[in-house]
């Protein structure tokens, strides 16, 4: 298998669907295209480069299989950077098999996982930063997710790392010259300017950090875990919040042993919302797992939906939860509100409270907007994501830590009157990480692993 080699593989999601596509790409698209493809049209002669032409295309045998449209993408800008082609037909699993085979047939072989970006990349269609875009993109649990991905894969968080890593490049240059020419070290390299130059990338650098902790909610979902004691009504309360009867709802005690996770949206806000065991004591030992697992849960969660029975109150085992996991973080949903007296007085424990009735679906509204409103409060801006916001993914922003601890340590060796030409050794290294954030210096292990991540068609 080379680069060289025209692949092909199915693009669209598995299973039944309208319309499925498959992509090839490689110097012999076209001319597969051509052999499998009879146009519906007699004046046909030859396919119009970027044009979709409809037609059938036939399967292995030669015969008619579908109806399709198809269009040939010659020359070097394409998704890829190399000929492509792709062939629109109807989504049926068999009929996109019968077309790969037929391809294959040709003399294509089956793409590997995201190996059509990776040619995009090696042919230097798109940096590394817009190749992960893609996946993102992909995966966004919502719209803003999707916002986040569009700015990476324009290019815009590619180009920030590459003007910084220019500013690095431009000190260490003037540093090699202070150390070929010592004699005249105070003319090219001004300490003040080297540390304010310095600090100046540092700070963009710690700002970009910045915008990938804010963010996380945005991009991967906050986790929201309801918790409490059996028979509190948390189960009822997802089934309410979703919409639908996803858990189970008895008035058996320890019904949910293990935990449910279903994903759901607030006002664009994803959120990964999860059901756990009730909080008791109990013999067991199934059980007791489930609530071990609700505190280790709890302990990772954005907010905690601390789910209170109204007719019995705040009991020891909501008070210790509280206790391990800080007020700040619970929510205190008091359910049942229809079965006690309007004037009851509530004890909080210092967390914020909500009161509903899940059975009868009262409160709903409020709750979903205050647990929008805490977890975006905690994280430190309530400002949903803006076009064009720079958000690095996990790998880059530990690469973008990387870095930042390089130049503080350089700013700390300045200081302490380290020659010129130990400090570009930190200098060196904090210019490769960034260029391992674009994929102008990444390890193939890293390349591998990223791209393996893909689907097949990607």
């Amino acid at each position: 298998m080379t680069q060289n080699d025209t692949i092909a593989a199915i693009a669209t999601a598995m299973g039944q669907g309208g319309i499925g596509i498959i992509r090839i790409s490689g110097d012999d698209s076209g001319a597969i295209l051509r052999k499998l493809f009879r146009s519906s049209s007699k004046s046909f002669t030859d396919f119009r480069p970027w044009v979709l032409h409809h037609g059938h295309i036939l399967d292995a045998k030669g015969e008619d299989l579908d109806d399709v449209l198809v269009v040939h993408m010659p020359g070097t800008n394409t998704f890829t950077g190399e000929e492509s082609a792709e062939i629109h037909c109807h989504g049926g699993p068999a009929i996109l098999s019968s077309v790969l085979e037929a391809i294959f047939s040709l003399g294509a072989r089956p793409a590997d996982c995201g190996e059509f970006s990776k040619r995009a990349f090696l042919n230097g269609r798109m940096d590394l930063t817009q190749v992960e875009a893609i996946a993102e993109m992909i995966a966004a649990p919502a719209r803003e997710g999707v916002r986040l991905a569009q700015a990476k894969l324009d290019g815009l968080l590619g180009q920030r790392i590459g003007e910084l890593r220019t500013r690095l490049e431009i000190v260490r240059m003037k540093l090699c010259v202070a150390v070929d020419f010592p004699e005249e070290d105070l003319e090219c390299l001004d300490p003040q300017e080297f540390t304010d130059d310095i600090t100046s990338v540092m700070d963009a650098l710690r700002t970009l950090l910045g915008n990938f902790d804010r963010a996380r909610c945005w991009r991967d979902g906050a986790l929201v875990v309801l918790a409490g004691q059996v028979n509190a009504g948390k189960s009822s309360l997802m089934n309410g919040l979703l919409g639908r009867k996803r858990a189970i709802v008895t008035d058996i005690p320890g019904t949910t042993r293990d935990f449910l996770e279903e994903h759901l949206i607030f006002d664009g806000l994803p959120i990964r919302l999860v059901d756990t065991a009730g909080l008791r004591e109990t013999g067991d030992i199934v059980e007791q797992e489930g609530v071990r697992l609700s505190r280790d849960l709890a302990s990772q969660a954005d907010l905690v939906l601390l789910v209170v029975d109204a007719t019995h109150g705040l009991g020891q085992h909501e008070k210790e939860l509280i206790a391990s996991v800080g007020a700040e973080k619970v929510l205190l949903v008091w359910n049942k509100v229809d079965l006690v007296d309007e004037a009851q007085e509530i004890d909080t424990a210092d967390c914020a409270v909500v009161q509903i009735s899940a059975k009868l679906g009262d409160g709903l509204d409020m709750l979903a907007e205050a647990i929008r409103t805490n977890i975006l409060t905690r994280n430190g801006d309530a400002k949903e994501p803006e076009a064009g916001d720079l958000v690095p993914n996990l790998r880059q922003s530990l690469a973008l830590e990387q870095s930042a601890t390089e130049l503080e340590g350089l700013l700390e060796d300045l200081a302490m009157q380290v020659p010129y030409d130990l400090l570009g050794v930190r200098l060196e290294t904090a210019c490769s990480i960034l260029s391992e954030i674009t994929g102008e210096t990444t390890p193939n292990e890293i390349l591998n692993k990223i791209f393996e991540s893909f689907c097949i068609g990607k």
